[in-house]
């Protein structure tokens, strides 16, 4: 038997009044937040808390997330994160440490899959746990009480995956000695925010947004690769249809002041741009590099081709260098022929 469940977050401001949720069914869920946290800090503290509410249970566990980044933290990063100290390729530290310390721990001898599911596309599951991450945030929002949910009820029966295709990663972590914090029977019954979760785990914007930037597979050395190989390696991101639903990675590629002139001679920006993307079908979109320019040390001018549904235009992003990252400042693209 395989329990599926869908584990999600939300914050209101992003940082913000927060809050988490995961849903196998109605009488089977749980929520809770923070008077102030992030989105991802939401999505982690999901799956924390399933994986702890479910210690001890001998089925397998399907987990569907909508963040990508929740996804590549668990089954690519960690393990590198862990030989570095829990720093990233760069050498910068991770993000919501403690939080994923405790969810490796938590994974130890378990039987554990993700799926990516897309946000907000109608999937049971998913906007069932979405519905109650948004409350349990509104709640914090207004200093209401926070319906915290049933829990966690064994056995439950099976639910059912999402019709098509979804990307699929079967967890796999090292075996270590018993005793590791977060392995063990869940430390409480009920889905209530733990104490230390709150003001634990706060985080700013930048801390965000720097932390959503490892795009890369981790096995890669950031450090190692020229701006001109990020840049383009950033562009592409920002056509992947996960990414362009995913509102945190969105705005970990754009930069505050971004800007768009669209063919209609419409001109969008940041927070208008990152609504329309998220909340649209983009399809498959084919990338064809035309010209790349390094116009001074924190400007880099790429020029290229998109194809869609037969139809292409030319296109100009640029670049800028925002601190330590790569961030699309302006874009612009003109239909073709």
């Amino acid at each position: 038997m395989t329990i599926i469940a869908a584990a999600d977050g939300s914050a209101l401001g992003n940082p913000g009044p927060a809050g988490w949720s995961w849903y196998v069914d109605e009488d089977c869920w749980a929520a809770g937040g923070w008077p102030h946290g992030t989105n991802n800090m939401g999505e982690l503290m999901a799956v924390l808390d399933l994986l702890e509410s479910t210690s001890g249970v001998p089925e397998r566990l399907q987990i569907l997330c909508d963040s990508q980044y929740v996804i590549n933290c668990v089954t690519k990063w960690t393990p590198g994160w862990k030989r570095r100290g829990w720093r990233k390729a760069d050498g910068k530290p991770v993000q919501n440490v403690d939080l994923l310390k405790r969810i490796d721990a938590a994974m130890v001898g378990r039987d554990i899959a993700f799926d990516w599911v897309k946000g907000h596309a109608g999937h049971d599951l998913n906007e069932a746990a979405d519905e109650r991450a948004r409350a349990a945030a509104t709640a914090y929002a207004r200093s209401l009480p926070v319906d915290t949910g049933p829990g966690f009820r064994a056995p439950v029966a099976a639910g059912t995956v999402p019709a098509g295709p979804a990307d699929t990663v079967t967890a796999v972590r090292d075996v270590v000695p018993a005793g590791v914090p977060g392995v063990g029977p869940a430390p409480r019954a009920d889905a209530s925010p733990r104490p230390e979760a709150t003001g634990r785990f706060s985080a700013s914007t930048d801390e965000l947004e720097a932390d959503l930037f490892s795009v890369l597979a981790d096995d890669t050395d950031i450090a190692q690769l020229e701006d001109e190989e990020l840049v383009v390696q950033y562009e592409q991101e920002l056509l992947d249809p996960r990414v362009r639903s995913d509102v945190a990675r969105l705005a970990a590629l754009l930069h505050p002041d971004f800007t768009e002139v669209g063919a209609s001679g419409r001109v969008w920006d940041r927070d208008s741009m990152i609504d329309l993307v998220s909340n649209a079908d983009s399809g498959l979109v084919q990338f064809e590099q035309l010209q790349l320019d390094r116009i001074d040390p924190s400007t880099i001018l790429l020029l290229w081709r998109s194809t869609r549904d037969g139809e292409s235009a030319v296109r100009s992003s640029w670049w800028v260098r925002d601190g330590q990252q790569w961030r699309l400042r302006f874009h612009q693209g003109t239909p073709s022929t």
